[in-house]
């Protein structure tokens, strides 16, 4: 079996789909990359056993086949070399691969194809398809908030929601971010929550165009094919919590704010905190916030006052400023409005300028005030 391939056009394929293969992986076999040739298309796919994530390259062959070759050595040697046609040569006996290039020649030992795991297939799986920008948008307003608590599997990924329209919602108990998509046409009232690593590899190999893909998912696997990449992944086996009671129905009092001017003060104020908890004060009066940090072991301070607009009682409420900044990174426009009521309940941070199609909603508990 032999195939030329451009280098630069093969490592970046494969960049996209590397992130899938493990550092401790429990089958060797798992360590490399499976080639597959069908018709002068390349398929190449990685594994964990959880995810399975393929590219598809344009190549000269003139006979099919597969192999498998090991991922570290191809990639380190793909990244130091420069774009030029590269030959691959496979002894389908012995499984050896030589990589013949303009000015040297190479040989890595495969392994035996028929020994790679075999992908789940989508049977009696529900299908819809939205933008490609519309999927790593929602991937990158929720990624924040997802948990890293392994004993609450549920909030280690992002659920999503079908209805009338597609609600991506990620928490981690300590806030939340609900990003609505209404231009997205869903086959069923369901739900389904996909785990973090396969939306990471999404959001890195997926085109932030209005390109098409296709989503489908069954009982156990979600499947998103977008042209020349596809991804399967395991569904997280666990009930989403009932995020709806957590978002307060009335929160009266309004804090307009330039999200640039709050984060880099948020960000100034919040050296000065304590680094377990991030701690910083809000103090809103009139048209004046004044942001205050402490960290009591070490005696150091900050504050800061900036312009603001509000509507409501004076109040003074503290948040970890650490997520207050990641939730404005996810905020579009220059303004952001928060909703607040009282110290002890639930803040809610919106865009003040919303897009067409689309509603962001996030919230971000609140910490106990230091006297």
């Amino acid at each position: 079996m032999k195939f030329i391939v451009s280098s630069s056009t093969l490592l970046r394929q494969l960049q996209h789909i590397s992130g899938v293969i493990s550092a401790n992986t429990v089958l060797p076999i798992l360590e490399d990359f499976l080639f597959q040739i069908d018709k002068q298309v390349l398929t190449i796919t990685a594994t964990d056993l959880e995810t399975v994530m393929k590219v598809s390259v344009e190549v000269e062959a003139k006979e099919n086949g597969r192999i498998c070759i090991p991922a570290r050595i191809l990639l380190d040697y793909l990244k130091n070399n420069p774009d030029q046609p590269l030959t691959f040569n496979i002894n389908k006996d012995s499984f050896a691969v030589d990589i013949t290039s303009d000015n040297g020649k190479y040989k890595v030992m495969g392994e035996d194809p028929s020994n790679f795991p075999k992908e789940p297939v989508a049977d009696e799986a529900t299908s819809f398809t939205l933008s490609a920008d519309a999927l790593v948008t929602a991937i990158q307003k929720t990624l924040p908030a997802v948990s890293n608590d392994d004993l609450r599997p549920a909030m280690t990924g992002v659920c999503f929601e079908l209805g009338k329209q597609l609600t991506f919602v990620s928490t981690d108990a300590h806030r939340l971010v609900k990003y609505t998509r209404k231009d997205v046409k869903c086959p069923k009232a369901d739900s389904f929550i996909v785990p973090r690593k396969p939306l990471n590899l999404l959001k890195g190999a997926l085109p932030d165009d209005e390109s098409e893909l296709q989503l489908s998912y069954s009982a156990n696997h979600l499947f998103v094919t977008h042209s020349h990449t596809q991804l399967i992944c395991r569904l997280i086996d666990a009930r989403f919590p009932d995020y709806k009671v957590v978002i307060p129905a009335d929160n009266p009092y309004q804090l307009t704010l330039n999200k640039q001017d709050f984060q880099n003060a948020l960000r100034r104020v919040s050296v000065f905190s304590n680094k377990s908890t991030n701690q910083v004060a809000l103090s809103i009066t009139g048209s004046e916030l004044q942001l205050s940090a402490q960290d009591v072991d070490f005696s150091f301070e900050g504050a800061e006052r900036m312009r603001c607009q509000y509507t409501g009682e004076d109040m003074q409420i503290a948040f970890n400023a650490r997520f207050l900044i990641e939730m404005m990174n996810a905020a579009e426009g220059e303004e952001v409005v928060m909703e607040l009521s009282t110290p002890t309940k639930a803040g809610i941070i919106k865009p003040v300028e919303k897009e067409e199609n689309e509603e962001l909603l996030m919230l971000v508990m609140p910490l106990l005030l230091n006297n």
